[in-house]
């Protein structure tokens, strides 16, 4: 196992648990600004990945002033810690919307933007801000091919984006795209699939431009595509993993030069056999997303997965005659952003390698109730 994870003190550390390496959450973040090449306004990290109020805090050290993120209580959270410029990328529907304008309110020198893909969810929205007196930014989610949400380019996204115009209460701000369905390994095949994107964005834009609407902000992109936005005009870019970054994008996409920074600690509880070894690591504790391996244990080899249950997690091996109860194990997990939603705070490690100081993941819940 590489050094740089070594916990000195890790009988202080109970199992399982989340660790994360400030130095190189602090690399990661000045990774990202290497590929802007220092241009912050660049740059609109998304929070979902950390949900914490410390790492907010590292990204203004850094010069980041703009954030997204997809709860309430992530935008909160991002609030309270002095940021004024905040992308809330999920379209409010029920009393989210009465709770978003709550927050509007409470927090009137942020300047706040939603998305929509719905004439619905234009009107509702409409509705309940024009009862109020507010006035908010709202930008159309476009969908460019990974089907999940959003509005294809065409005439229904055109009559939507007039309805946030015309509307009382509303005010056009632009396109929001996100692009998870690319994830192609080969950079030149990952640029391409970009381009195509970006050409449906270009084509609405102009759309929009033929009706005389202004589209002031297009945000794009996620850590996998983040380098090539980085390098577009009139783009902000928006990773997320990339502050911890994970086992997953590590070994898809290394060109993008992130560090995995945040680990899940583990400890062996039983030896069932010759050739297994169990782990304290359940689906509780290491996201149960995507399918297949979960997470790389880093300091024993040989090792292959197999099942996992809510609070165990059975490992085969050649031969357990190294392994000990109680034994440590730093697992990388695949996908690091459902994992941290799994626990209440991690265990900060400083870089003499000791654990000092935990950091709540504050954003964690969806409400404070």
């Amino acid at each position: 196992m590489d050094k740089k994870y070594h916990i000195k003190n890790i009988d202080d550390i109970p199992s399982p648990a989340l660790v994360v390496y400030r130095d190189l959450v602090k690399q990661n973040i000045e990774r990202a600004l290497d590929w802007v090449s220092g241009d912050v306004s660049k740059l609109r990290p998304h929070a979902k990945t950390h949900k914490t109020a410390e790492i907010i805090e590292m990204e203004r050290e850094a010069g980041i002033l703009k954030h997204k993120c997809a709860t309430i209580r992530e935008a909160e959270m991002i609030a309270q810690n002095g940021i004024e410029d905040i992308v809330i990328a999920y379209q409010m529907v029920g009393p989210n919307i009465n709770r978003f304008l709550s927050l509007q309110q409470q927090y009137s020198n942020v300047d706040f933007k939603v998305i929509v893909d719905h004439i619905d969810a234009v009107t509702q929205l409409s509705e309940a801000a024009k009862n109020l007196g507010l006035n908010v930014k709202v930008m159309l989610d476009l969908d460019v091919g990974m089907k999940r949400t959003g509005v294809p380019v065409g005439d229904d996204a055109v009559k939507i984006y007039e309805a946030i115009d015309q509307f009382d209460g509303l005010q056009p701000w632009g396109l929001h795209v996100y692009d998870g369905h690319i994830h192609d390994i080969e950079v030149i095949a990952r640029t391409n699939a970009c381009n195509k994107s970006l050409y449906q964005v270009e084509m609405m834009q102009g759309m929009l431009s033929d009706k005389g609407l202004p589209v002031p902000l297009v945000i794009m992109g996620g850590t996998p595509t983040f380098p090539i936005y980085a390098e577009t005009d009139g783009v902000e870019a928006s990773p997320g993993t990339f502050v911890f970054h994970d086992y997953g994008y590590t070994t898809h996409f290394p060109d993008l030069g992130f560090i995995p920074a945040a680990l899940l600690l583990s400890r062996v509880i039983s030896i069932p056999s010759s050739t297994r070894f169990t782990l304290d690591l359940g689906h509780k504790a290491i996201a149960a997303d995507p399918e297949g391996v979960r997470g790389t244990i880093l300091n024993i080899e040989n090792t292959e997965v197999d099942t996992q249950h809510e609070e165990h997690w059975a490992i085969n091996v050649p031969d357990t005659s190294q392994i000990q109860i109680g034994q440590e194990v730093y697992v990388c997990p695949t996908h690091i952003c459902p994992s941290v939603a799994l626990h209440p705070f991690y265990y900060v490690i400083d870089s003499d390698g000791y654990y000092r100081e935990t950091w709540e993941v504050t954003a964690r819940n969806r409400t404070d109730s």
